[in-house]
Order: C-alpha cells, then sequence, then structure tokens
C-alpha cells in the first residue's frame, strides 16, 4: 500500500533572506572600516605629540603625517621653527661630504646630509642659501649665517626653511680695534668678525635676542630681531673660548696657582655684562 502525502502535510522550507547593499556591494567587499586612530581625542592627541617632540623634531614630523586629524590637531613648525623653542632641532649635526664638497658645491645641488646624534640617522636637506651665505655658528641646531652680499645676520632652521634676520654684521666694524693684528686692512676686518660663539633665546612675544662672543676680538655683541645694529658690550672678554647655554654664554678663566680659585662667567644680554 502506497501512501501519497497531501499537499496539506508538506512543509514549506524557507529560503534565507539575504540583504543587499543600497550600492549592490556587500559591506567588507573593497572597503575598510574607519580606523579608531584617526578619529583619536584631540587632547590626547597633543599630549602623545608633544612627548615625541621632546624626543626628535622630525619624528613630530612623521607623526603629523599620519592622517589630516593629526596634522589638523597639532601645531605646525614650520613659520614658527625659529620664535618657538619646542621646534629647534636639536642633536642634529651638519655631516661634512668629503672629496672637497663644501656646502655650496655644484655637486651637492642644494643638499646638505644631518647627523641625529641621539640615533645615528642620516636626513638630507635642501639648503639653497649657501649659494649666498656663510655658516657663522651653530646655537640650538640652528644655523648662524653670514650673507655675503650685505653681511647681514640670519638664523636659517634647515628643517622648516624658516628665516630670521637680524643686523648686518657691518655696524659693528666702527667698534674693531685697530691695534689688532691687520685690522686696518679692510679685508682683514672679517676675520675679527667671523670667530663667533653664538647663543639664542627667544622672548614669549616671539623676538630673538643673539649674543655674539667675537673672541677674536675680546667683546660681546648683542642684538634682536627687531633692532637695525649690533651693540657691543662695554667691557672687554678676556677669557677662554665661550660655550653656549639655554640662551647664555659661559667663560672660564682658569688658575693654576693652587692657592686661587677658577672663575666662571655667565653672560646674558640682559645685564650687558659678565657674572661671576
Amino acid at each position: 500500500m502506497s501512501l501519497i502525502a497531501s499537499n496539506s502535510s508538506k512543509r514549506r522550507r524557507r529560503l534565507p533572506t539575504v540583504h543587499h547593499a543600497s550600492s549592490g556591494v556587500s559591506p567588507g567587499a573593497g572597503t575598510a572600516a574607519p580606523s579608531p586612530w584617526a578619529s583619536m581625542n584631540e587632547d590626547l592627541l597633543r599630549l602623545i605629540a608633544w612627548r615625541v617632540l621632546a624626543g626628535d623634531l622630525l619624528g613630530y614630523v612623521r607623526f603629523r603625517a599620519v592622517c589630516r586629524h593629526w596634522r589638523s590637531s597639532t601645531d605646525s613648525p614650520r613659520g614658527r621653527g625659529i620664535i618657538d623653542p619646542r621646534f629647534h632641532p636639536r642633536r642634529w649635526m651638519m655631516f661634512p661630504e668629503g672629496h672637497g664638497l663644501h656646502p655650496s658645491h655644484t655637486k651637492l645641488h642644494g643638499y646638505i646630509h644631518f647627523l641625529n646624534l641621539d640615533t645615528g640617522k642620516f636626513v638630507r636637506a635642501n639648503l639653497p642659501a649657501f649659494k649666498d651665505h656663510c655658516i657663522l655658528d651653530s646655537v640650538d641646531d640652528l644655523l648662524v649665517m653670514h650673507r655675503d652680499e650685505d653681511t647681514a645676520v640670519r638664523l636659517l632652521h634647515p628643517f622648516t626653511g624658516d628665516v630670521v634676520d637680524l643686523p648686518r654684521l657691518v655696524t659693528l666694524v666702527p667698534h674693531i680695534d685697530l691695534g689688532l693684528p691687520g685690522a686696518f686692512l679692510p679685508a682683514q676686518r672679517c676675520y675679527y668678525l667671523r670667530g663667533v660663539c653664538a647663543s639664542l633665546s627667544v622672548s614669549a612675544a616671539g623676538v630673538v635676542t643673539v649674543l655674539l662672543a667675537l673672541h677674536r676680538m675680546g667683546r660681546v655683541a648683542f642684538a634682536t630681531s627687531r633692532d637695525q645694529q649690533w651693540r657691543m658690550s662695554t667691557w672687554a672678554l678676556g677669557y677662554n673660548t665661550p660655550l653656549s647655554f639655554q640662551g647664555k654664554l659661559y667663560m672660564a678663566r682658569m688658575s693654576f696657582d693652587p692657592k686661587k680659585n677658577s672663575d666662571i662667567f655667565q653672560v646674558d644680554h640682559h645685564h650687558n655684562r659678565a657674572i661671576c
């Protein structure tokens, strides 16, 4: 006896429901979910950024390059690389190329290598200013440069390209003691003006002050980014080669007499004098 199931006893199978995206593409196919890093809280982002900046300026630049949100939430060093001391490129050294390739050599095409003294990393910066400038000194790894055409002293940030102009070095010529060897010759006067040790400080208003210890003349000159000429100290610099540190100059006067003390002098522009 055969049994034939009636229509009422048949069970209908449910077909799975397929939800289609309005674009006709299922989620996850060719699209990535937004990263939570790209929407990080701005206050937390700035805190991390300042910690990165405390280590290395170029690390901070790379940090800002991660995405648009990180870049817009943090301060750009460009335009404030000199007037904001946080963006000074500390612990970098301009690396000599060797083989007679001075910074303005045509074979370098305006590029200069810099070495990080902490990490040993090299970077290459395009500095066309060397075509008509020479370096007097470096302070906080900012380049203190002398422009050939008018003897203007300029501070150059090698990584942001920011420049701060200072008075012309020629304004110090009247202060050169003509009793110094060869000082009566105009061409020889540059020798006494280019042997410098520089110190830098920046006020809260963004005014840059530079001290130049002219150790070949035995004097100290100072000027701000708002001045038209350099001012010379009223006292002589009769000590060993000065050292620059945190906006001041330090010099030692050594005593080889065991009964006398050696002296360390501090010079800053506020007093226009040396403090023992």
